[in-house]
């Protein structure tokens, strides 16, 4: 098999893939640019798929950092909540194992006194109850009063005076009180005397009652029964009103100490009961305190002779509690039974107090904690008097005093910190520097991905350039016919591994075309390079995009000459008519462009012509391995082609018998006119050809001799080079209208190229030798444009 010589090079051929792709002929020259080279799918797909898995990411973090802060917020205020719960349970349990103690206490040394008060009054032969008066009562009931650090206890010894002994108590009162008072006034370092309290003491067993007039006065008592007098008290002036004191008040004249009795009476224990106090205030009113009285049996030989009505100030209690850590804590005192409370039906058995490690204040006589902390109550029963008795008569109640603590809301805030806070923003900041890492090493990443992408979709370019876009697929997937091993050829790389079919066809029906410049040799000669390139890329571009139109495969370019086919990768049964219209496309967008381009390369570029010669036939096409692969063609049909160009003449196209064969099989008949004469053919010996009629649009067109008129069939081979052709030339290599070329002959275009070169000339020496260029009127022509001095 011989190889065509012809168009200056071997046509042993490579080519782009520019013109294989599907597309509408109508379609204009801004799709053929988009269309001219397309990313592959694939790398779509895989960025769709990247930045669907960014934005999961990117979700899952952020509800990552949601749920991350939530729970550290939630944990950290959990923690807090139960570093409260925890430290208020034992600050609970500490306040009430102290406050149970201390009334435990309480009671063994009120018990240890009535004991002592009764082995004094035996131990004194010439006193017998009631008629009993305690030796420095004063002192002795301070001692107890300091012992639990109490600084306004009320202290009372009340002897019950029955009914046999009320004569004799007057005279008892007249006799014994002076000895007391004088003992309690130098005790107490009271200012009274001992004369201002006899004056206002009542010797005989008395209440008080109410005239009417609302008087308060004081009434002998006349009632059966005994009377549990008020003798001795502690402190001295606690009792004292305006005009008298309250010794030898009956105390069972008040229905709380008398509840109180009565249990004690009949259980021979300690019973104990809420009581109403009324002191005034800084202002000159009245403050109404609610605290509990113990009253403590005085026993003699088994027999009850008389009680200590012991008041316990319950703030003062809680004020000497002496607990660390304790503050804003509700306690609330409660009694199972019904003694002392008011009258007010909103009055119940239990008194509030807010207390703190140094004090506390009285709330009321209800249940003043918040509900919210009712889980976390310390209880702890302080007072429970234990009988030991079988049975109670109907309607008795032994008073059960219990001690109930609450935290409020000051308390919990006090271990509310801005922890949760801090640590949900040191997460949430932990999350946000993490995502602002990975946004950098995604950007980074990106922008190298990037860089590495662009490089291959160039390097996927140059292949889809280099090959057609089946032959390019099929080695990208890496198809090899009897290859040994599978594996992805690289096709800009060396040859195949050993072992490895070539990736080759033979395509028995396809046409080649081969169009050469006529006079390209001379012409490129006289000019500069970067002029022959604007040529060569402006014709060619046009070309390309008439072969993109026409379903036309570009093989290459070598010099001056354009090699394209059809029928190939893809088999296309008019190929024979598509490269026929890509051929007389191509001759008529010569000669309008070397038209448009005389003005910018000079005299002569219009004289330019394209010989065109066509060969339809079988022909082998693969890819050539080795440091450049190629896709190339061999065959008879290409040494042919090649002739059919060498034996063409300018502005004509020259077909073969085969091709148009082709031609009239498919209709078109009409295209072709047989050339009078046979060629001969290297090789090949003579040849009948045929010349592809082109039918130029001649409006604006001269007749002109070196353009032969296509609709004749003229064997002329030789073009008169001095005829006239007209045009209207705007100079611009980058954009070329070709459908607007009018009338313009040889001479003016010289005249009008001269001009051009000549004019910046003479303007650059008018200004060096400082004149005035006049403006060009854009009105007149441009060679009409004066130049003054």
């Amino acid at each position: 098999m011989t190889k065509a010589t012809s168009c200056k090079s071997d046509w042993s051929t490579s080519g782009s893939n520019a013109g294989m792709s599907q597309h509408d002929s109508s379609s204009g020259e801004d799709s053929f640019e988009q269309a001219e080279y397309t990313a592959p799918v694939v790398a779509e797909r895989e960025e769709e798929a990247v930045t669907r898995a960014k934005c999961f990411f990117f979700l899952v973090l952020l509800l990552a950092v949601g749920g991350a802060a939530t729970a550290t917020y939630t944990l950290m205020e959990n923690q807090e909540r139960n570093d409260f719960r925890a430290a208020f349970a034992g600050i609970g349990s500490e306040v009430s194992t102290v406050a149970g103690q201390k009334v435990d206490q309480l009671y063994s040394a009120l018990k240890a006194y009535s004991v002592f008060i009764s082995s004094e009054a035996r131990a004194d032969s010439n006193s017998s109850w009631p008629f009993v008066t305690i030796s420095d009562y004063s002192l002795k009931s301070e001692s107890i009063a300091e012992l639990f650090g109490l600084d306004s206890p009320e202290i009372i010894v009340c002897p019950i005076v029955n009914e046999e002994d009320w004569e004799g108590w007057p005279s008892f009162v007249l006799e014994s009180a002076p000895v007391w008072y004088q003992e309690s006034i130098d005790n107490e370092r009271n200012k009274r005397t001992v004369e201002e309290l006899m004056n206002m003491t009542t010797p005989f067993l008395h209440y008080y009652g109410v005239d009417e007039n609302n008087m308060t006065t004081v009434e002998k008592v006349a009632r059966p029964g005994p009377v549990l007098a008020n003798w001795q008290t502690y402190p001295l002036d606690d009792y004292i009103l305006e005009s008298s004191t309250l010794r030898n008040l009956d105390m069972l004249t008040f229905p709380e100490v008398a509840d109180q009795f009565q249990i004690t009476k009949l259980t021979l224990r300690p019973s104990t009961g809420f009581i109403q106090i009324y002191r005034f205030n800084e202002e000159g009113g009245l403050d109404r305190i609610v605290d509990s009285q113990i009253v403590q049996p005085i026993m003699e030989y088994g027999k009850l002779v008389g009680v200590i009505l012991f008041k316990l100030p319950w703030l003062e209690f809680f004020e000497n509690l002496n607990v660390d850590g304790l503050s804003d804590t509700i306690a609330v005192l409660r009694s199972n039974c019904n003694i002392g409370i008011g009258s007010s039906p909103t009055e119940k058995n239990e008194l509030s107090y807010l207390i703190d490690s140094s004090s506390a204040v009285f709330l009321g006589q209800f249940d003043a904690h918040n509900p919210t902390y009712s889980n976390l109550v310390v209880s702890r029963v302080v007072v429970d008097v234990d009988l030991g008795i079988a049975e109670l008569p109907e309607g008795v109640c032994v008073p059960k005093l219990t001690l109930d603590l609450y935290p409020t809301e000051e308390f919990e805030a006090s271990f509310q910190t801005s922890k949760p806070k801090l640590y949900t923003v040191v997460v949430v900041a932990i999350f946000a520097f993490t995502s602002l890492v990975f946004l950098l090493y995604d950007y980074f990443v990106g922008r190298r991905q990037g860089k590495f992408l662009a490089r291959i979709m160039r390097q996927d370019q140059i292949v889809s350039n280099v090959f057609p876009a089946a032959i390019r697929d099929r080695l990208y997937a890496g198809d090899r016919k009897g290859s040994k091993e599978d594996g992805i050829f690289d096709p800009l790389g060396g040859g195949g591994s050993e072992g490895e079919a070539p990736l080759a066809d033979l395509f028995l029906e396809t046409t080649i075309v081969f169009a050469d410049i006529a006079g390209f040799t001379a012409w490129s000669s006289a000019r500069e390079p970067a002029q022959v390139f604007i040529l060569l890329e402006t014709i060619y571009g046009e070309f390309d995009k008439r072969a993109y139109r026409h379903n036309v495969f570009k093989v290459e370019t070598v010099g001056d000459c354009y090699v394209a086919v059809a029928g190939l990768p893809e088999p296309d049964k008019d190929h024979a008519m598509a490269v026929c219209r890509f051929a007389r496309d191509c001759v008529i967008a010569m000669n309008k462009i070397t038209l448009k381009l005389e003005v910018v390369l000079g005299p002569d570029t219009s004289e330019l012509e394209l010989r065109v010669g066509i060969h339809s036939g079988q022909v082998t096409a693969g890819v050539l391995r080795g440091e450049r692969s190629r896709f190339q063609l061999f065959g008879d049909t290409m040494n042919t082609a090649a002739r059919m160009e060498s034996t063409s003449a300018r502005s004509r196209i020259q077909v073969s018998q085969v091709t148009a064969d082709l031609l009239v099989a498919s209709g078109f008949s009409t295209w072709i006119a047989p050339r009078e004469k046979k060629i001969l053919v290297r090789g090949k010996g003579e040849m009948q050809t045929y010349w592809l009629k082109t039918k130029i649009d001649m409006k604006g067109l001269g007749q002109s001799k070196s353009r032969i008129d296509m609709l004749t069939l003229d064997e002329t081979a030789e073009m008169s080079d001095g005829s006239d052709r007209t045009s209207t030339v705007h100079a611009d290599e980058n954009n070329l209208d070709l459908d607007n070329v009018g009338v313009m002959t040889k001479t003016e275009r010289l005249v009008e190229w001269n001009v051009e070169v000549l004019s910046p000339l003479l303007q650059q020496i008018v200004a060096s030798r400082g004149g005035d260029v006049v403006p060009k009127d854009p009105s007149l022509p441009q060679k009409e444009a004066t130049i003054g001095t």
